[in-house]
């Protein structure tokens, strides 16, 4: 993984997060689909501030979206994810498989220590 695709764990999780919302991904969205698939609590303030710095990074695109009577008239901030977001989710999963596969069967078969 190079430096410039470097993600770190929460990051990750909130942009694979972007991902299975597809069009329907913004922040309140983004945070009660966390802790449904983690069982890990989270602020909205913490999901807000990742997805920005994620768009500063490129990895995410967001726009605003139509105004609903479900809040209250308000508009929704959609984010969807990028070329070079969806790069560093490949690069990220990569990493990961390789340390995997790294780890010696005898780690995984020995005793408790």
């Amino acid at each position: 993984m190079s430096q410039r695709n470097h993600l770190g764990e929460f990051e990750e999780i909130v942009l694979l997060t972007v991902g299975i919302l597809y069009d329907d991904a913004y922040g309140l969205a983004i945070t009660d689909e966390i802790e449904q698939r983690t069982s890990r609590k989270v602020t909205l303030s913490s999901v807000h501030k990742t997805l920005m710095r994620l768009e500063q990074k490129g990895y995410l695109h967001s726009q605003m979206g139509g105004a609903s009577e479900e809040r209250g008239g308000r508009k929704k901030r959609l984010f969807t994810i990028t070329n070079s977001g969806k790069e560093a989710l490949r690069e990220a999963r990569q990493m990961r498989n390789a340390l995997w596969q790294a780890i010696p069967h005898i780690v995984w078969e020995g005793g408790n220590i």
